[in-house]
């Protein structure tokens, strides 16, 4: 922690005073005595909160967490973050995460505590690095302030408890940040200097950054660039010089692994899930890069790919996982009716803790996928908000309010230029969530909260510094008043929980700026608590509901935060726990390079948790990826490498009986329960290619290589149902 709590050298400046006073050297770079007492303990609350109750948070993300399971199983699974210890295919995301999460997972032994647990970690670290970034330019009160408003917003509460790539990329991308204060508080304006150090690291955190999420990282990169050109020390080229090398190490960080992946022969490395061209370049520019923000043309449409992929059970694999024809969502506080048919996107109905509310029949925010119309309002519509909103009145005020203040500094001013980092890296972010094209995970808005948090901060503490005046005073009140204002405003869009919190954070915030505004806060010990009351009350309302978030359980692919709302699918069932005994059994007897295959790896990433085989998801995530093709899985099918193929992959259970095949199936065992398994011979209707509930649409599409290989499967074998799926045993000679 040295690195972020020590004193910024010998170019240390800070503000000092109460009333517009100018900067002046603090001669001892003397820390107040209550600082380190204060950063432990945000640090620790942090981490007792992210921690909380995280081995019963169950595997959240079930396609995430079966690749840290492979990794955990096999090497080479672990270099190209694979779905399957089979390295048949790639999970849609760089490898960076599952690095992280696997190699705790070989190191602690693989359950949901050893893979999230870095995660929470992760986020503890982050917070850590925000504090440091934010106190180098504007003193220890503004990153106290700032770290706990990155802790309790609730996306982040959210996100650092879950396996998603967010957290390590969120990491990353705030590391950057405080390398650039460091470059910008370093001496020497020489190309050769500390200053072109912390900018190289800088960039290697943005290219690593890139390798936990891609192209996503970058969106902070106008407002890192934007103030380095503005206020680094040294002369126009020196500061272009220096850019430059920063972005070399952005391409080298990043692009080492792009080369590693295209250099490896292809045939010895499984296919790049979510690319056209089994490509790691094709993946970041095209589906998880220009493809989301202008709107996919291809056949990996966002939409497909993960808001609308018809995932287990026919819950809408995009969202908290809904359990279907069980009442496992009425156990967390919600309940939902899908019987086997997707939910409907928008109108569905849920009960929340009991009660319940209206439901907005064309709400542009479902589950944890924002959709509506694209303009820089688009990220206030319906309740998206909550996920990460809840400073944007501080920021706004706090970064209009800084920059009057700072207006005639120096162009090195510490305070300006961590206005203009922070507020270039939320305008450039904003505006890219704004108007992208396609609808996006609501949780994407987490690489907002380091900013908001930071510009209230140091915008709220520049004006306290500024008390004595008038001016300073009524922006503090307007900064308290709004904010409380807001904040009624987030909470009232879950009116039932809670309803006395808002109306008491709304009157605390009111009377707060009235006593700022008189001027209450020149009072020397008494001003230290209405500022501390103040902030206090700010942070009350996404706290709660961060504290919300960790006490109740996530899964699924569009995860949001909060309590429970009615938002059509909501706190799901965790499919990895579900009872599938016989055919979890089958599976973990067969000894082939594939104990099954199935389309769509959505649908086989549960069973791999729950049994530890390896399962081939024929077409990655959403089941429409060219790998493997008709004629690759023909000959796995004859060398032996796939034992079974799966339909309806993921299971109910219809009873607790033995499975029986058929002989023709090449049946080994009977049944007590004749209901619990039978035989669908190829040609009849639920053979077909028509499209099932619980069957990926890609199954059911000639057009697609899981499409042929189903149709392939289906006229050549039997079917047996085991548990509620459609077994095809591929180890027994094929009908002709």
């Amino acid at each position: 922690m040295s690195g972020v709590d020590e004193g910024a050298g010998s170019v240390s400046e800070k503000y000092v005073g109460t009333s517009g006073t100018r900067f002046r050297r603090d001669p001892g770079n003397t820390r107040p005595r209550w600082v380190r007492p204060s950063l432990a303990g945000l640090l620790i609350a942090t981490a007792v909160l992210y921690l909380w109750g995280l081995s019963s948070a169950g595997w959240t993300n079930p396609f995430y967490a079966a690749s840290v399971q492979a990794g955990t199983q096999d090497w080479k699974a672990l270099l190209f973050a694979s779905l399957d210890p089979g390295n048949g295919i790639t999970v849609d995301k760089p490898p960076a995460a599952m690095w992280v999460m696997a190699l705790s997972g070989r190191l602690f032994g693989f359950t949901a505590w050893s893979m999230l647990m870095p995660e929470a970690l992760i986020g503890v670290a982050t917070v850590a690095l925000l504090y440091g970034a934010v106190r180098r330019c504007a003193g220890y009160a503004a990153g106290l302030i700032a770290g706990a408003g990155l802790a309790l917003t609730p996306v982040a509460a959210l996100m650092f408890r879950y396996d998603n790539p967010d957290a390590l990329m969120m990491l990353l991308v705030v590391a950057a940040a405080y390398c650039v204060v460091r470059a910008l508080r370093s001496p020497g304006t020489r190309w050769w200097s500390a200053s072109t150090g912390w900018l190289a690291l800088a960039g290697v955190a943005v290219g690593f950054g890139f390798l936990a999420k891609m192209m996503q990282a970058f969106l902070v990169l106008p407002g890192l660039a934007l103030v380095v050109l503005v206020a680094l020390p040294g002369g126009f080229w020196s500061r272009i010089g220096k850019l430059v090398t920063a972005g070399s190490a952005v391409l080298i960080s990043a692009g080492w692994y792009v080369a590693l992946v295209q250099v490896w022969p292809a045939n010895a490395r499984p296919y790049i899930g979510g690319s056209t061209d089994n490509s790691l370049w094709d993946l970041a520019v095209g589906y998880n890069g220009l493809g989301r923000v202008l709107g996919n043309k291809n056949k990996h449409q966002a939409a497909s790919a993960h808001a609308a992929v018809t995932g287990p059970d026919g819950a809408t694999a995009g969202a908290h996982a809904v359990a279907t024809n069980a009442p496992t969502v009425a156990a967390q506080g919600a309940t939902a009716a899908t019987h086997g048919t997707a939910t409907a996107a928008h109108g569905a109905s849920a009960a929340t803790h009991g009660t319940d509310a209206a439901v907005h029949a064309q709400a542009p925010h479902f589950g944890g996928m924002a959709h509506g119309e694209t303009g820089l309002l688009r990220l206030f519509q319906d309740s998206l908000a909550t996920e990460f909103a809840w400073l944007v009145p501080a920021a706004v005020i706090g970064v209009l309010a800084g920059l009057w203040l700072t207006r005639r500094a120096p162009r090195i001013d510490p305070a300006r230029a961590a206005l203009i980092l922070w507020g270039g890296w939320l305008v450039g972010t904003w505006l890219v969530l704004s108007y992208m094209s396609s609808s996006f995970h609501t949780y994407y808005t987490i690489e907002l909260t380091p900013a908001l948090a930071a510009l209230g901060a140091i915008g709220g503490t520049l004006l306290w510094e500024r008390r004595a005046h008038v001016a300073a005073r009524v922006g503090l009140g307007a900064m308290s008043a709004a904010t409380g204002l807001w904040v009624f405003h987030l909470l009232d869009e879950t009116p039932t929980w809670l309803p006395s919190l808002r109306w008491t954070l709304v009157i605390a915030g009111f009377a707060m700026a009235a006593l700022l505004i008189l001027g209450i806060s020149r009072l020397r010990r008494f001003g230290v608590v209405v500022a501390a009351v103040a902030v206090i009350a700010g942070l009350a309302g996404p706290a709660a509901y961060a504290v919300e978030t960790v006490a109740l359980p996530h899964s699924g692919g569009s995860p949001y935060s909060g309590p429970v709302r009615v938002r059509g699918n909501g706190f799901g069932h965790d499919s990895a726990t579900r009872s599938a005994p016989r055919l979890d059994a089958m599976l973990s007897d067969a000894e082939n390079r594939w104990a099954a295959a199935a389309v769509g790896s959505q649908q086989v990433g549960a069973i791999e948790l729950r049994t530890g085989a390896s399962l081939l998801a024929v077409g990655g995530f959403s089941g429409r990826d060219d790998s493997p093709t008709l004629a690759q899985f023909e000959q796995y099918v004859a060398d032996g490498d796939v034992h079974y193929f799966l339909m309806n992959a993921s299971p109910q259970s219809h009873g607790t009986g033995r499975v029986t095949t058929s002989d023709e199936a090449g049946a080994h065992t009977t049944s007590a329960h004749r209901d619990t398994t039978t035989t669908t011979p190829p040609g009849s209707a639920e053979s077909s290619t028509t499209p099932q509930p619980g069957r990926s649409s890609a199954a059911s599409n000639p057009s697609t290589s899981g499409g042929r290989i189903s149709a392939w499967v289906q006229a050549h074998y039997t079917a047996v149902t085991v548990d509620g799926v459609q077994v095809y045993d591929l180890t027994v000679p094929p009908r002709n």
